[in-house]
């Protein structure tokens, strides 16, 4: 990687899994912005600009999939990848995460290997042109 620090901003309400994230992140080299909630997300959204967002979809507040749309709908937020985590893992979840504007999508619990993967990827070469999720 270029050594440049991104920005991971994490919706998370869960601390194990916050802090799984975050020492990840760390050593990727990059900064964590947490968020614990959809209210607190939509603050911290507005006030910087982050290269990639980990959503998990059951948070207290606003839903991660009406957060995944209003970050689709935003011009300023629109390319930034966002990665649903999620411990939904029925059938139809992942494509409900998809349509809402996800890129791709985790189940927890959180396989580290997986994470890392995604977070190179999609840091070293941003969203798709046509939001079409890299990983199956």
């Amino acid at each position: 990687m270029s050594g440049e620090r991104k920005k991971v901003i994490c919706i998370e309400d869960n601390a194990t899994n916050m802090l799984l994230v975050s020492r990840i992140v760390e050593v990727e080299g990059h900064d964590l912005l947490p968020a614990e909630d959809g209210h607190s997300a939509i603050k911290l959204l507005n006030g910087c600009d982050p290269d990639i967002v980990l959503l998990d979809i059951n948070i207290p507040g606003i839903s991660g999939l009406d957060l995944a749309r209003m970050i689709r709908q935003s011009p300023r937020l629109a390319s930034v990848p966002v990665i649903a985590t999620t411990a939904n893992v029925l059938v139809g979840d992942r494509e409900r995460c998809i349509e809402a504007g996800c890129d791709d999508y985790l189940p927890k619990p959180l396989d580290i290997r997986k994470l890392r993967e995604m977070l190179r990827h999609y840091l070293e070469n941003g969203r798709p042109p046509n939001g079409a999720a890299a990983h199956s």
